[in-house]
């Protein structure tokens, strides 16, 4: 019997892992990628490409790399915690490099169509039209993995800012922006909050003359570092920490996470407190934002009412005047042109299955990658939706009846709908923990911490007490790693790895307080386990 050949489409992170996922279950992946180069959203270039997504040249990723490795290639122990996007990208060539995925790779291949065939209902095979070099192509593949992402499309809401076709500065899509020279000395806007409202904001406000942050509703305003030094989503996501978030419910949570913030800066003092509570919107990460505006130089006011030909008039009657550019960081919205009929978007929102599979198709056999906005990576998600739907391809997994997936996708927008403030960012929401855990789960990764507590008690303690790390979920299951162990155990090694550059002499107290306080952890490890498990 033939392998089920399965298209990818897509050559980012998505895809990548998505073709590494097929050729771990014996599939035969062709990948189409409408650019010359892999690395999607990671690949920096001066000219946005239409249908790619766009970053700055000074961007850093806001996820750690502890949590957004690949399960089975652990980034270099060398490498920052936090990278820069060129580094992001080197380590995506490393990785397909190492798995050798390029060579199931079509370079400067568009997706045209994607179409059932007509024995759909029994073959679950799809039609796939494509164009390289003005050629058009017809194949058909036994599987679909859309892997496009969802930072494509600019969402430009020009209608909601009244006179904004007679301003006379220079206005665009964050999207657009590059470098912040041609700012210099100048009067800037920054519409928008979210993490590229924020960067913007900063960057800008190191040349311009001022810099103005608009925000509807204002943010909770997240920083890299957190306790201690260590990166704040290492500190955050451990299962004692969500098992105890779980307990103690979204309020006390809230509650938490506000006094922790305000800690750092007073966020009503700062003009950004919001109505909303911290598990309410998107969190914005950013580490200098608070210095930018105590200096001065970065100036929080409210949202646009209208544009004059030189001004910005706000909703509270404040007016600025001589303003020489607006930028517009009004996030994406989504779409899949080529799907046609077979999965539809109304207003940023998709019904999606575990937010993977469309629940309308007789054959599960199309699947989107990476449709989801945690706050944490999507890279580890999206390796862990791959290797659960080549499952489903391959006929080892199966889904619900279509009644009981239409059921909890109704269920879990409402659950979105009740938790966040309504807006386009919203719609694809997920917790890291939560969705890692489901998700392996469903593909038989999700590591025994109660088997594991008598027989690995080491690693069990450092799986409940440490952060949830992707490299966890390779240590059972299909796609087990051997190095699963080991790479876990050295965590806190590459942590630490690039920050100590300077020798300095360990203190004997500081290890001895360790010592007894992991003795003490690990007599609370069963106590919690068996609770939890």
């Amino acid at each position: 019997m033939t392998n089920k050949r399965i298209a990818v489409i897509g050559g980012g992170v998505c895809g990548l892992t998505s073709i590494k996922c097929c050729l771990e279950e014996g599939l035969e992946p062709i990948c189409f990628e409408r650019t010359d180069d892999i690395g999607g959203l990671w690949r920096f270039q001066e000219n946005p490409e239409e249908g790619r997504a766009s970053i700055y040249k000074s961007v850093i990723i806001n996820t750690s790399k502890e949590m957004m490795c690949f399960s089975d290639y652990p980034i270099p122990d060398h490498f920052p915690n936090f990278m820069h996007n060129s580094q992001v990208l080197e380590y995506i060539r490393m990785y397909a490099k190492e798995f050798d995925l390029l060579k199931y790779i079509q370079l400067k291949t568009t997706v045209c169509s994607v179409k059932k065939q007509p024995d759909f209902s029994t073959s679950g095979q799809w039609e796939v039209v494509t164009e390289s070099e003005g050629k058009k192509k017809v194949n058909v593949f036994d599987g679909v993995m859309v892997c496009t992402g969802h930072h494509t499309n600019a969402h430009l809401p020009l209608e909601s800012f009244p006179g904004i076709e007679t301003f006379k500065g220079q206005y665009f899509h964050s999207r657009d922006y590059k470098h912040p020279e041609s700012f210099t000395g100048k009067r800037v806007i920054i519409i928008g909050i979210g993490n590229s409202g924020g960067d913007l904001a900063v960057e800008i406000s190191h040349v311009a003359k001022q810099v103005f942050l608009s925000t509807r509703r204002g943010a909770w305003i997240l920083n890299r570092v957190a306790d201690h030094g260590y990166p704040f989503d290492v500190f955050i996501y451990s299962r004692l920490k969500h098992f105890l978030r779980k307990i103690c419910g979204e309020s006390l949570t809230n509650m938490f996470l506000e006094k922790k913030m305000n800690q750092r800066f007073n966020h009503e003092m700062y003009g950004l407190k919001p109505k909303h509570r911290a598990l309410s919107q998107h969190p914005t990460i950013n580490d200098d934002l608070p210095n930018r505006i105590i200096s001065g130089l970065v100036k929080v006011k409210g949202n646009v009412k209208e544009f004059t030909e030189t001004a910005a008039i706000f909703e509270d009657g404040s007016r600025e005047d001589d303003i020489d550019a607006v930028i517009f960081a009004t996030g994406y919205s989504f779409a899949f042109p080529f799907l046609e009929d077979s999965v539809k978007v109304v207003k940023n929102k998709i019904s999606l299955y575990k937010k993977v599979f469309p629940p309308n198709l007789e054959k599960p056999t199309l699947a989107i990658i990476g449709l989801i906005q945690p706050l944490g990576a999507i890279m580890p998600i999206s390796e862990l939706q791959g290797r659960w739907v080549t499952q489903v391809f391959k006929g080892l997994k199966a889904l619900p009846s279509q009644s009981e997936m239409i059921i909890e996708i109704t269920k879990a927008q409402e659950e979105i709908e009740k938790r966040y403030v309504e807006s386009q960012r919203h719609t694809i929401q997920g917790d890291y923990i939560d969705t890692m855990e489901e998700l392996a789960d469903l593909m038989g990764a999700k590591p025994n911490l109660l088997y594991l507590a008598f027989t690995d008690p080491k690693l069990a303690l450092q799986l409940l007490l440490g952060p949830c790390t992707p490299i966890q979920y390779r240590l059972q299951g299909p796609g087990k790693w051997n190095g699963a162990r080991k790479a876990i155990l050295a965590t806190e090694d590459r942590i630490r790895k690039p920050l100590m550059t300077r020798a300095i002499a360990s203190s004997n107290s500081t290890t001895s307080a360790i010592t007894i306080a992991r003795c003490v952890l690990a007599v609370v490890l069963f106590a919690v386990i068996i609770t939890y498990f």
